[in-house]
């Protein structure tokens, strides 16, 4: 990877901080390379911001999971920094654990520009600045690596090869809306606009798209308007320094006249915090990155996202629509841009590759994880449905706390249905001597934990009883957040699709059970002997089917038996210290 715009490393969160404070060492996986060209140019009113949701929505079955994007292509030139910025945002949304794009002419201006801004507050009034010793230099925007980029011209090798390389045409792309509730649904906003979607609430905030440009795209469209009866607008900037630049541009003098309802710079409603939430049956547009059910508010409301143009004029009108300045005859058909997938990777139901014969079997790791097993037939499973934002930051929440509330957004009733088995089934609380831990068992669909980086997500399935997550494939973040809290999350294509055509409705995940419910508990018990990689599941007609599936490496059943990173961490210092 090299230093271009983007989302680049790998997520850190409490127990990931504690262990880097601790130790100054962490761990990665190296992840594969996709490379995602962008052709043509876009239209005029197309952002940034449209383009990532519909690559989130057209290329939506785990083509960049867990991946490195590296964009490329003749349509980069004429993205702005900011489109870029928003763009490469989202590619966690997408799936993939990064994206870059590369040092071209535009980022390299960018950076003067903002090295000329940096250096002007520095000397802007010489009589004081004389008196006083020059601020220490930025760590990240300084004179000596924006000349060490110029000189580098750091870029991929002529010969590099991808994992999948996917293609899409900029010039054939029309604003897009993603939603309701999932970042993997992107309509044409034509097509969203004609069914006059009501809404109630409007945001303009986050990291994703609260910049100096945002603020001045939303205000162009409001200025001289007034927001909807019924709609309430709120807003916040980026940082304080962005807010400032708005009001001297007049931009936020502008929305506020328009009625919008001004918030401190931060994540607020984004992350289901402080005033403004979606209430039950609302509807809401938002310029954030995330739409999860629940993560804005209550789960029984909709969230929709959108570019802050398309934001702001949904809050003029009350329903999800385009603003006035957007020519419909400037546009290109709103139907499917023009996408494609070359060289895709290998079919994610192939056999999953199974680790070495030898894999060692470590002493006080359980050989076998066994009980009843439970199913959730739905894929894109998200941290907001597995433990609502609304307790990520209630810091002094017990681990009880948090198996009552586990699934609270997906199932309100997965919580007591576990809780019944491990009675059921004598579940114990701690693995028994004979190499056998018990508990319950979940099945899950693909890209299971993607969204935010909140460890409960892990932590609150283990608390609840559940000790292993079978899945067709995981969020990195939530897999990360699992192994580091002793959590075992093994991939089985074969089992979930079995378990799709006999019990998820019409033989699809995404609507419950086929009998209504949204777990899936028919009288199944499993076997899993990770070390082995077999997974024996019994199935209610008495039958025994097995599943071949990837062994749990030797890193992963040593932080397991010490509790997770956090109790690794402490054994480690404690012989070092011996």
């Amino acid at each position: 990877m090299y230093g271009g715009i983007g989302c680049v490393g790998t997520p850190i969160v409490r127990t990931d901080a504690a262990a880097l404070w601790a130790t100054g060492k962490t761990w990665w996986q190296v992840p594969r390379m996709i490379n995602v060209q962008l052709k043509g140019r876009l239209p005029h009113g197309v952002t940034g911001k449209d383009v990532i949701v519909a690559l989130c929505g057209y290329f939506n079955n785990d083509q960049v999971l867990n991946g490195a994007i590296e964009f490329s292509g003749d349509g980069i030139a004429a993205l702005s920094v900011d489109d870029r910025l928003t763009i490469a945002n989202m590619t966690t949304e997408w799936g993939a654990l990064a994206g870059v794009f590369p040092v071209d002419d535009v980022t390299l201006e960018w950076y003067e520009r903002a090295l000329k801004r940096l250096e002007f507050r520095t000397f802007a009034n010489p009589a004081v600045s004389s008196a006083i010793p020059p601020p220490p230099e930025h760590p990240r925007i300084n004179r000596a690596r924006l000349d060490a980029l110029r000189v580098a011209n750091l870029r991929s090798d002529p010969d590099a090869t991808y994992a999948s390389h996917l293609v899409l045409d900029l010039s054939t792309l029309v604003p897009h809306v993603s939603g309701p509730n999932s970042v993997k649904v992107s309509n044409p906003l034509p097509l969203l606009e004609s069914k006059r979607i009501p809404i109630q609430k409007a945001y303009l905030l986050s990291c994703t798209n609260a910049r100096a440009s945002d603020i001045s795209a939303a205000a162009a469209v409001m200025r001289g308007r007034k927001i909807a009866g019924g709609v309430e607008f709120y807003v916040a900037a980026a940082s304080s320094e962005v807010q400032l630049d708005a009001e001297k541009r007049g931009d936020w003098e502008t929305l506020v006249l328009a009625g919008a309802k001004t918030l401190p710079a931060g994540c607020g409603p984004c992350i289901g915090l402080g005033v403004g939430l979606l209430e039950e049956g609302q509807t809401g547009i938002s310029a954030t990155n995330r739409n999860y059910k629940g993560r804005m508010g209550h789960p029984q409301a909709q969230a929709y996202l959108a570019s802050p143009a398309v934001v702001a004029a949904s809050a003029i009108k009350g329903y999800i629509a385009s603003p006035d300045s957007l020519s419909q005859s400037s546009l290109p058909p709103s139907g499917v841009p023009t996408f494609s997938l070359v060289n895709p990777a290998q079919d994610k139901a192939a056999e999953p590759v199974s680790a070495a014969a030898d894999e060692p079997v470590l002493d006080g790791f359980p050989a076998t994880f066994s009980g009843p097993l439970l199913f959730a037939p739905q894929d894109n499973l998200n941290t907001d449905a597995l433990y609502p934002g609304k307790y990520t930051y209630q810091d002094d929440i017990t681990l009880a706390r948090q198996a009552e509330v586990v699934m609270e957004n997906y199932d309100p009733s997965f919580a007591a249905l576990v809780a019944t088995l491990r009675t059921q089934h004598s579940q114990p609380d701690s693995p028994p001597t004979s190499g056998v831990k018990s508990g319950v068992v979940l099945v899950s669909g693909y890209n299971f934990g993607t969204g935010s980086s909140r460890e409960q997500a892990a932590t609150a399935l283990k608390a609840v009883g559940v000790p292993l997550v079978i899945a067709g494939s995981f969020g990195d973040i939530f897999k990360r957040n699992a192994i580091n809290n002793g959590l075992v999350c093994i991939e089985s294509p074969e089992l979930v699709a079995d378990l799709t055509r006999e019990y998820a409705k019409d033989g699809k995940r995404g609507a419950g059970g086929s009998e209504g419910e949204l777990t899936v508990n028919r009288g199944h018990s499993v076997d899993v002997c990770v070390v082995e990689g077999r997974v024996e599941v019994r199935w209610p007609t008495g039958e025994t089917k097995t599943y071949k599936v990837g062994r749990v490496g030797a890193s992963v059943q040593e932080l397991w038996i010490c509790g997770g990173l956090e109790g690794y961490v402490l054994k480690s210092i404690k012989e070092a210290e011996v």
